[in-house]
């Protein structure tokens, strides 16, 4: 029986390996993103300062937290199998959830996930201990006020780290506008100082407070002298960075790394122990079964020893140290989790990663008509100081870079500073909550969420917030039924459970790697949004068309293909997964027309009237050519859906034929634009048009069966929708290469 005890142990081991893998590929982005999106240093100086400051955190950390031990269960009540039993299900959950955000890129909190999954583990036995036992309660196995500690602090953070956001931002760029650089002779000096200040209080207070070094002599003294040793700070800071500027120094660099190294450092002394306190609460809990429990047995020894706080030995902090170093260093999903946030705080436009939503509509016009409103009370001086305070055209940014110094230098210092406070008043905020909702509030009082992206912008963050809550229910309800499995199935449901978690992390890899091979589809539009040369943008800009209609060219032969299979099969699900489809690739076309239009401002009027025409006339028949499979679908859903009767031989058999001729027209369009070859062009349009004859005389044919009343006119309407859809088809197929040729064609 010790042998399956320490076998879960290992097993516990390895999966805090993968967990702070994982881990850190959701939470870099909390100390990476204001540096990376403003180009503060190169991106390697950057993780250097960052590595550095989480190995640093976790060697200092007492990498235990008591959460894990006692803070939603009580030990005192549970038995050794029954603790690993929700320690191993948490594990299992944690690993596998948090991988399935990185890989789709979103953010979310390693806090909320472990309290959560705790939560139901501990909830699952608590049921089944209660149950036909009224010598034990609900109250006294869980602690729920940890759950709805945290849940309040999700909502009061993200109100007040989205409200300063957006005045501290305010407040920085109407002192030091957008071409900071010509506003710096003094202010620099004082806002360096608040800053260097803010962070330096920041790492004593939140970063360094629980680290293993620190003795209750040490924490007493700074507890005592903290105004002293702020105001030492701010005199010592302010004229260090006035000596600084006058010496040609970036002080908002300065600032910038500063600011990164400090939140890496309470990153890694904080939640390390989200990572791996799961795991040492098992490991401390076999220690203990081995020296003293063997007698009574896993089932008879209650794990009371789990209710003392204990410390890590240093050799388990140095190598989560290290493993989290070399997962900051080496995980794609970290990086493609940061150009999340990066994108939706970015200063210009471009391609919007998320769609549009009705509750972010009626947010976006219930802040016009406030802005309005505000407007007409302001005095017209003071609107026009405010006007030239925020010049956009003004803007210095840094090559490459999202936003400038000035944001990014106000998401470190605001972020470190809430957290602080958070955690003086014992309020369990989490990094990835302030951190990111600082970054919006900035970025919206820094205007870059104009009337063109607002509405997108919001329904990301909307979707970033959504994925925080949700994370906390499917936490709870994955746990909650693993530990159930865990409880009944002993060591076999224990081997099946691991093997659906290799799975799982086996399939979001290839998942990702199939998202990562559409995003490089995406890196030629990408070149032509920061190019502002009119030869090179109209090149690149024909690439990315041909590689637009050449997807979009693919998706009709291949949903054309199905719809008409299916149909004539009368197979329900290929519908359905068509129909499916072309609701997404509706998505798509909008998007690729919002950022044409986009592209298309980076040419010069010249190029617009003589190119602009075939441009968009391309992208309505691409359109147009999709709501057409649509149309064609939708009634044969209907059709085999309601069970009607079907086609009949011979209208099965015309269309049969007239649709293999139709997929080959859009296989060989798909070659001549994917290509950029036109020269047999004329040869396919002629054969395009020999197809919309014989459609048409289908359509004769069938409309004098009808006149005859032979056969069904439900099948004949459903019939005559797809012929005439059909030749819709072809038709908006050829006129998509002829503008595509037009639109590519040298002059």
């Amino acid at each position: 029986m010790e042998t399956i005890y320490l076998c879960i142990v290992i097993f516990l081991g390895v999966l805090a390996i993968f967990d702070l893998i994982v881990g850190v590929s959701n939470d870099a982005v909390n100390f990476l993103n204001s540096s990376v999106g403003s180009k503060a240093a190169k991106f390697k100086t950057m993780l250097v300062i960052a590595s550095i400051g989480v190995f640093v955190g976790a060697a200092l950390s007492n990498g235990m937290m008591d959460i894990a031990r006692h803070g939603i269960y009580q030990p005192q009540y549970f038995y050794f199998q029954e603790i690993m039993c929700i320690l191993l299900a948490v594990m299992l959950t944690d690993v596998v959830l948090l991988d399935v955000f990185n890989t789709m890129g979103l953010p979310t909190s390693t806090t909320v996930s472990m309290v959560f999954e705790l939560l139901g583990g501990t909830f699952a036995l608590a049921l089944i201990k209660t149950f036909g036992d009224d010598s034990v309660g609900m109250g006294q196995l869980i602690n729920t006020d940890k759950a709805l500690t945290v849940i309040m602090a999700i909502f009061v953070s993200v109100a007040i780290a989205f409200f300063f956001g957006i005045l501290v931002q305010w407040i920085a760029r109407a002192v030091f506008t957008f071409n900071y650089k010509r506003h710096l002779k003094y202010s620099i000096a004082l806002f360096g100082g608040i800053a260097a200040t803010s962070i330096i209080y920041f790492m004593l207070i939140k970063g360094l407070k629980d680290s293993s070094f620190m003795t209750d002599e040490i924490n007493g003294w700074i507890h005592q002298h903290t105004p002293m040793l702020v105001g030492c700070c701010f005199v010592f800071f302010t004229l260090l960075m006035q000596i600084l500027h006058w010496c040609k120094i970036n002080v908002f660099k300065i600032v910038v790394m500063m600011g990164t190294f400090a939140l890496a450092l309470a990153f890694a002394g904080n939640d390390l122990v989200n990572f791996i306190g799961v795991p040492l609460a098992g490991y401390s809990a076999y220690q203990d079964y081995i020296a003293n429990g063997q007698t009574a047995g896993p089932d008879g020894f209650l794990m009371t020893s789990l209710l003392d706080s204990a410390k890590t030995p240093w050799y388990f902090l140095i190598a989560a140290g290290m493993v989290m170093v070399y997962a900051l260093w080496t995980s794609k999903k970290a990086h493609h989790v940061i150009q999340t946030e990066v994108s939706l705080a970015r200063q210009d436009e471009g391609e919007e990663g998320f769609g549009s939503t009705p509750v972010a509509r009626k947010l976006v016009r219930f802040s016009l008509n406030l802005s309005n409103t505000i407007n007409q009370l302001l005095p017209e001086k003071a609107k026009q100081w405010i006007a030239t305070r925020f010049r956009k055209e003004e803007l210095t940014l840094e090559d490459g870079a999202a936003f400038d110094l000035v944001r990014a230098s106000v998401n470190l210092v605001l972020s470190g500073l809430l957290i602080a406070l958070g955690t003086s008043l014992k309020l369990p905020l989490s990094t990835t909550y302030v951190t990111f909702m600082v970054a919006m509030g900035s970025s919206l009082a820094d205007r870059a969420w104009g009337r063109d992206s607002a509405v997108f912008r919001i329904t990301g963050v909307l979707s970033v917030i959504g994925g925080w809550f949700i994370t906390a229910g499917a936490a709870f309800t994955i746990c909650f039924i693993v530990t159930l499995v865990i409880h009944f199935g002993g060591t076999i449901a224990i081997i099946l459970l691991i093997a659906v978690a290799v799975y799982a992390l086996f399939h979001s890899q290839v998942m990702y790697k199939k998202r990562k091979r559409k995003d490089k589809d995406n890196e030629t539009l990408k070149m032509l949004l920061q190019s502002n040369d009119n030869a090179e943008v109209l090149r690149l800009l024909r690439l990315h068309t041909r590689e637009e209609l050449t997807k979009v060219l693919d998706f009709s032969e291949e949903n054309f293909d199905r719809t008409v299979t299916s149909f004539l099969h009368e197979n329900l699900r290929g519908l359905r997964r068509a129909m499916g489809s072309v609701k997404f690739e509706k998505q798509l076309i909008k998007q690729m027309k919002r950022t044409g239009t986009l592209a298309m401002a980076h040419l010069n009027n010249n190029t617009v009237l003589e190119k602009g025409l075939y441009y968009y006339q391309g992208n309505d028949f691409a359109s147009e050519l999709v709501y057409s499979i649509g149309r064609l679908c939708e009634p044969c859903l209907e059709h085999v859906d309601n069970n009607f009767k079907p086609l009949d031989a011979i209208q099965k058999g015309e269309f049969a034929d007239v649709s293999e001729h139709i997929k080959k027209l859009l296989h060989e369009s798909r070659q001549v634009i994917a290509e950029n070859n036109y020269t047999n062009m004329e040869q396919t349009v002629r054969e395009a048009n020999e197809l919309n004859g014989q459609l048409s005389r289908l359509k004769r044919e069938e409309l004098q069966r009808i006149q005859g009343q032979n056969g069904s006119i439900k099948v004949s309407m459903v019939y005559l929708t797809m012929v005439q859809e059909a030749q819709n088809v072809v038709s908006y197929t050829t006129n998509l290469m002829k503008v595509s040729r037009k639109f590519q064609q040298e002059d």
